[in-house]
């Protein structure tokens, strides 16, 4: 009987011992971090230098600050925004990495026979930033001075005359298929790894004209370096630098509407509290006087909503273009 009792105070002497090892394991485990506790990426998807580039780099300012963390830009240029939109499709889902998406985002799953990453499946919606129009411009000392000069040049001409993009997909590619297919003219494309690179060859005279975005040539409108023709968006810009730009449907082409936005993505399996705290924090950015300043005098409509208003706008995005696609038959070619 004793020695039962010994067998049996010695086995609850062991089970207490693991047990109380296993508490101060617990104990010793540190709390889970708050996010962030590192800095914040956001890929680029085009050369610096461009409206992406720009509205990224003034955004991520704000939202270092608001988060506690740096936020680092990282540009990824090439194959139409695809190279750097994959590298965001690839990265982990903890909210350290976010891409910048343009137009191109939901438009190459019509123009792009494979890609690299499910469109549907890979992604998750942070905020959409803002939707501005696309200007027309050609250099300073361009002969084109209206929107009627470029179509009797192209139809002179064909083939002869140029259009510069940011790359195959992208808005500035989109509005100038658009604008050949509705006006029969044949005017040749060249695609760039972003905007800052396409504008300086339109500076430079190696390319005719360009289909940029707002955010992009705005100050160089501003400088008098660049002529702006026409706004591609179905009504006039409402801000004062723009306003009196006519719109590419009354400079006669009917019918024509073609704009370009920007918005934050995640990859998908993102937990939901951190896209929450992205949104907010990009939602603060972009309210701020400094990118107000920044980006709306060239012509981007601040949006800044939540995660569920950016799916549902791009959804009607991606469905819209690729009817515009099939009807056109716009390519990357």
């Amino acid at each position: 009987m004793h020695q039962l009792l010994t067998l049996g105070r010695s086995r609850i002497a062991v089970l207490l011992s693991f047990a109380c090892a296993a508490t101060a394991s617990f104990v010793a485990l540190p709390a889970a971090a708050a996010f962030p506790d590192k800095p914040i990426k956001i890929v680029v998807p085009f050369a610096p230098g461009g409206g992406t580039d720009l509205v990224a780099r003034t955004m991520g300012i704000t939202m270092g600050q608001e988060l506690g963390q740096p936020v680092i830009i990282d540009n990824k240029p090439g194959a139409g925004t695809i190279i750097g939109t994959d590298a965001v499709a690839k990265s982990a889902p903890d909210g350290y990495t976010m891409v910048m998406a343009t137009v191109a985002h939901v438009v190459n799953p019509s123009i792009q026979s494979k890609l690299p990453y499910n469109y549907e499946k890979a992604f998750a919606p942070v905020m959409l930033v803002g939707v501005s129009p696309n200007v027309l411009v050609v250099r300073a000392e361009s002969p084109l001075k209206s929107v009627k000069d470029l179509i009797d040049a192209a139809k002179a001409n064909p083939g002869k005359l140029s259009f510069a993009s940011q790359g195959a997909g992208t808005s500035a590619h989109l509005a100038g298929e658009l604008f050949k297919n509705l006006t029969k003219t044949n005017i040749t494309h060249i695609p760039y790894r972003g905007a800052g690179p396409a504008i300086t060859d339109v500076l430079g005279g190696q390319v005719d004209v360009m289909f940029a975005t707002a955010s992009a040539v705005g100050s160089f409108i501003e400088s008098g370096k660049l002529r702006a023709l026409a706004v591609t968006t179905a009504t006039r810009s409402p801000t004062p630098n723009l306003a009196k730009i006519p719109t590419i449907a009354e400079s006669g082409v009917p019918g024509y509407a073609a704009d370009s936005w920007y918005g934050l993505y995640v990859p998908a399996g993102t937990p939901a509290d951190v896209i929450a705290r992205l949104n907010a924090a990009a939602k603060k950015a972009v309210q701020t006087d400094s990118f107000k300043k920044r980006v709306e005098g060239e012509g981007l409509v601040i949006n800044g909503g939540s995660p569920q208003d950016f799916d549902k706008y791009a959804k009607g995005e991606e469905a819209r273009w690729r009817k515009v696609v099939k009807e056109n038959n716009i390519t990357t070619d």
